[in-house]
């Protein structure tokens, strides 16, 4: 049985940028820097053709913004806000004349920021010379109604990964054959997304000291080979099977060719940290008659 978990790489740390030019400036976080930075986008920041869409101003980005201004750090900043992105980006500026020298500073370091198609909504806080700019995607989390229609999508991902040899790390793995779903898998990760979300952990065993195998068996699976992937603050099935195929452990869960059924369920609670949880559960039954050890 093996068992491995990863994290959304937008969680923390998140990209933390900050620059320094002069100093002595006062200045508000006015609708006026938020047009200017807007200008920016929709026309382009250095060598890019321009957004064609504009940063929204978000109040609780502002907060966000204010509360780093104060010395919070951006993690703390956003569980206390309850804003949750699936991208952020944060920017210090320190300029000593205004919002003219803010701006040459943002156009100079920080266009990539600035004109990312992902980032949709913005925050701003200043204070003396110093401005702070929060700029971040907003975690769209898929509803409960379309669980089997991202499952299906999540096995189209897998399938097609397992049909092309890879290195998983230093592992080579040839082609693996086609899963299908399990009901009783599904039913075991779903029990597994829904435990994580409501108590808030994230590990392979549960706080009643439950473990993928005795979710499987609870299921009314009679496993002979078991393994279970888990991720947390990922919003679409192919962000989750990207990121499980970009780390060599859960890549080998993957590509395990002596696996032949999958599960996978997602779990939302939005006072979560990371808001959504996913548990993809792989295994193959024990054969009528088979009295083999499960392994």
């Amino acid at each position: 049985m093996r068992a491995l978990h990863f994290v959304a790489p937008w969680q923390l740390p998140s990209i933390v940028l900050f620059a320094v030019i002069g100093a002595t400036h006062a200045a508000s976080a006015s609708a006026a820097l938020a047009d200017d930075i807007n200008a920016v986008r929709v026309h382009g920041c250095a060598r890019s053709p321009g957004i064609p869409h504009r940063l929204r101003v978000v109040a609780g980005l502002n907060e966000v913004a204010r509360r780093i201004a104060t010395g919070s750090s951006l993690k703390v900043a956003l569980a206390a806000t309850g804003y949750h992105a699936a991208q952020i980006s944060s920017l210090h500026v320190v300029a000593s004349d205004g919002e003219a020298g803010t701006m040459r500073l943002l156009r100079e370091h920080y266009c990539a920021q600035i004109d990312d198609p992902r980032l949709r909504d913005m925050g701003i806080a200043a204070r003396g010379s110093d401005t702070w700019i929060v700029l971040a995607a907003p975690l769209a989390t898929p509803q409960p109604e379309d669980a089997a229609a991202i499952s299906g999508r999540a096995l189209a991902l897998v399938n097609e990964a397992r049909g092309h040899p890879r290195h998983c790390g230093r592992e080579f793995f040839d082609t693996a054959p086609p899963l299908k779903l399990s009901t009783a898998l599904g039913a075991a990760a779903l029990e597994h997304s829904r435990d994580m979300a409501r108590r808030s952990y994230f590990d392979h065993q549960g706080p009643d000291g439950s473990t993928p195998a005795s979710r499987v068996k609870r299921a009314g699976y009679a496993w002979r080979v078991v393994g279970e992937n888990i991720a947390a603050g990922v919003a679409t099935p192919e962000e989750a099977v990207q990121g499980w195929l970009q780390s060599p452990p859960h890549c080998e869960n993957l590509m395990d060719p002596r696996f032949v059924d999958m599960g996978i369920a997602y779990a939302i609670n939005p006072t979560n940290a990371s808001v959504i949880l996913w548990t993809q559960v792989f295994g193959a039954a024990l054969a009528e008659g088979d009295s083999r050890t499960p392994r």
